[in-house]
């Protein structure tokens, strides 16, 4: 069972003090987590106490900051609000950038003519999935295609989800089931590779990784043991603490980085 947030804080607390646990990766989902969920997507925002907790950290030696997202590269840096330096995983793990003074310095996704031709079925395939049905809509990412259900009524919204996921299984791609929404992708990508990738670049000994998805129980389960993993909101989890929401999420990063910087 999860700590609660007092337990994280004195965790946090122990580890500003510990030397040894340098250096450190801080990677956080960003609906949900950073940014308070909307029904519309496009409104989505990491809150002004976040953003300015963001910067801090990313100021701090020997830290490195990421944001580890669903999102398409391109959503997350539109409307993620976040410090020069810090690293941007979209689409589970299928993209990567990195923020600049100047602006995106990003990784080029590259697909084979088969991938290509199968991720433009996809996208008929599930654009006949949300015809005729309101609150259902398909989303473009350069290697995915997503049904999102969210604004749909419960039954509708979960034929919508049913026959998402029957495509995925006739088409045998990878398969992310979130919340209100099905992730179907031509390129096998999770969360928790995309973790495991950036913390050995950076060389993290330590990582703290918060999310408040199903699919971010992937990123929780690729961490080590002495790891902090944080899960925000309700919802069975494999992490080591809860928060109930966004605000506190963010009241324990910013004594974390009171705790660091001090």
């Amino acid at each position: 069972m999860a700590e609660d947030g007092t337990a994280l804080t004195r965790r946090l607390a122990q580890l500003a003090g510990d030397v040894s646990v340098r250096p450190l990766l801080i990677a956080l989902d960003f609906d949900g987590t950073l940014a308070p969920l909307q029904d519309d997507p496009s409104r989505s925002a990491i809150t002004a106490d976040g953003v300015a907790v963001l910067g801090r950290l990313a100021a701090l030696p020997q830290v490195t900051l990421a944001l580890v997202s669903g999102r398409s590269m391109a959503d997350l840096h539109k409307l993620a609000t976040v410090p020069a330096g810090t690293v941007l995983i979209g689409s589970h793990g299928a993209e990567r950038a990195r923020r600049t003074r100047f602006g995106l310095d990003r990784d080029v996704v590259r697909l084979t003519d088969e991938q290509a031709d199968l991720l433009a079925a996809l996208g008929a395939r599930a654009a006949a999935v949300a015809r005729g049905r309101d609150g259902v809509w398909v989303e473009s990412k350069p290697t995915a295609v997503v049904v999102h259900s969210r604004l749909a009524p419960r039954d509708v919204a979960a034929v919508a989800c049913d026959e998402a996921l029957a495509l995925g299984a006739d088409t045998g791609v990878d398969v992310m089931k979130g919340k209100d929404v099905v992730e179907l992708s031509v390129l096998h990508a999770d969360k928790g590779a995309a973790l495991t990738a950036l913390r050995d670049e950076v060389r993290a000994e330590l990582v703290l990784y918060a999310g408040d998805d199903v699919t971010d129980e992937r990123a929780f389960a690729a961490l080590r043991p002495d790891d902090v993993t944080v899960k925000v909101g309700d919802g069975d989890t494999s992490a080591a603490y809860r928060v109930p929401g966004t605000e506190e999420l963010v009241d324990a990063l910013g004594g974390f980085a009171d705790a660091l910087a001090g």
